[in-house]
């Protein structure tokens, strides 16, 4: 009988020493830390870059009027972008994924130039092409509507979601798809930053 107290004391006593609380000596001044370890803990994801299937950018002309949406989605063969315009100027229009998630009118200038992580010149038919925001031009009807979509083969959903973002600008112009930096496209007449989501 004495045994198995015996016992039960050596295992109160083990068990005390593997707890997540300090106990101060009898007269210590050290605070009692009964804060438990964190273990796997799970840092918040930037603008969501690592889990997003999808991003949307809303367009806006330089008053703020909308101007339709582009949309991100990852594939297999890589992103593929939605665009719907609304309000545009009827005729062809360069447009393209900009390296900077920012669009302060009047012209968007601080959309940066076009998204390139892979440094390459500008236009679907450079031969030392394209960058990896450059799109087909865009149509757009005389009802000022108009859509396209297009998959780009380089960059990733990350990228295009990095720390500073990344934005879609709707260009005055068309895009002659040759020449550096965007194609003789013009003014900057829609832009939108894209969200996860």
């Amino acid at each position: 009988m004495i045994r198995h107290g015996c016992a039960i004391v050596a295992l109160a006593l083990a068990t005390a020493g593997c707890g997540g609380t300090t106990t101060p000596a009898a007269n210590s001044d050290e605070p009692i830390n009964t804060a438990l370890p964190v273990e796997n803990e799970t840092l918040p994801i930037e603008n969501g870059a690592a889990t997003a299937e999808t991003a949307t950018a809303s367009l806006q002309k330089a008053d703020g009027t909308p101007a339709g949406s582009a949309i991100a989605t990852v594939t297999p063969e890589g992103l593929s972008v939605a665009v719907s315009v609304t309000g545009i100027t009827a005729g062809n229009h360069g447009v393209h994924v900009h390296m900077t998630g920012k669009c302060e009118g009047p012209k968007f200038e601080t959309a940066g130039s076009h998204w390139n992580p892979n440094n390459a010149k500008h236009g679907l038919e450079n031969p030392a092409g394209a960058h990896a925001g450059d799109m087909p031009n865009l149509t757009v009807a005389d009802d000022g509507t108009g859509t396209l979509t297009f998959v780009l083969k380089s960059g990733t959903m990350a990228q295009l979601l990095d720390a500073d973002g990344s934005a879609f600008v709707v260009h005055a112009g068309q895009d002659d798809q040759k020449t550096d930096p965007s194609g003789n496209s013009g003014d900057r007449v829609a832009c939108g930053v894209f969200a996860a989501g």
